[in-house]
């Protein structure tokens, strides 16, 4: 069987994700079915202009907020350094009950090549379900380089053939000078585009980049205080 890179990244198990879609499509089906009274004869409702202002000036206010000043997950545990989950050339804070495994693939496995993108190979996998989430915070390492981490994330993004709309910025993971990525993906479970993010750093061993996926935008804007929390407590290892 050959496979192509950079067609399986970033899948979520079908049967969850399947689950987890037909939970969502009940609750909407059960929200959707109270009356308003207009339909059977009842006084039509009157709009709700009082009540929908303050909560339309609360959003604005809560996106304002969120622009300059991200949120960060609560920390549970560190990841990196000897005798954790992964060990990583850098360390930095895991998000509660998010729960990290090292990614270890034989060379001639035939999952090897999904695990490869751009100039990095994946080194660890921290999975979001047991803490309500779908989806995962992937750690990616590459050889030592002179590559800076801007060049390192264009060659991963432009290594996966669902990106678009990548947009680049220079920002701080902890002390280090980083740069982060945001750019449009697809679902193909799902057959919609969906958000991700990821950010790269420079190490003595190689560069690192921490990837944030899910299975659709919103999960993944759910998962981005625990990729904040990862950033900002950003260390060499």
């Amino acid at each position: 069987m050959t496979m192509t890179r950079g067609t399986g990244r970033g899948r979520v198990p079908a049967a969850l994700a399947a689950v987890t879609a037909a939970a969502a499509m009940t609750l909407a089906g059960c929200s959707s079915s109270a009356g308003t009274g207009a339909e059977d004869g009842g006084s039509a409702p009157v709009p709700a202009v009082s009540s929908s202002a303050p909560a339309k000036a609360a959003e604005k206010a809560g996106t304002e907020k969120a622009g300059t000043e991200a949120a960060v997950a609560a920390k549970g545990g560190r990841l990196g350094a000897a005798g954790s989950a992964c060990e990583l050339p850098v360390t930095f804070d895991l998000a509660a009950r998010w729960k990290p495994k090292a990614i270890e693939l034989e060379p001639d496995s035939i999952l090897a090549d999904l695990a490869e993108q751009g100039t990095v190979k994946m080194v660890c996998e921290i999975d979001a379900k047991p803490a309500g989430n779908i989806g995962f915070l992937r750690v990616w390492q590459g050889e030592a380089s002179e590559d800076d981490p801007q060049a390192v994330l264009k060659a991963f993004v432009e290594d996966d053939p669902d990106a678009s709309e990548a947009a680049y910025t220079q920002v701080k993971a902890g002390a280090l000078a980083a740069a982060e990525v945001r750019y449009t993906g697809h679902s193909e479970l799902l057959e919609e585009s969906k958000s991700e993010r990821a950010f790269a750093v420079s190490t003595p061993d190689g560069p690192v980049v921490v990837h944030l996926g899910g299975m659709d935008t919103e999960e993944h804007t759910a998962m981005l205080p625990a990729f904040e929390l990862a950033k900002k407590s950003l260390k060499l290892g």
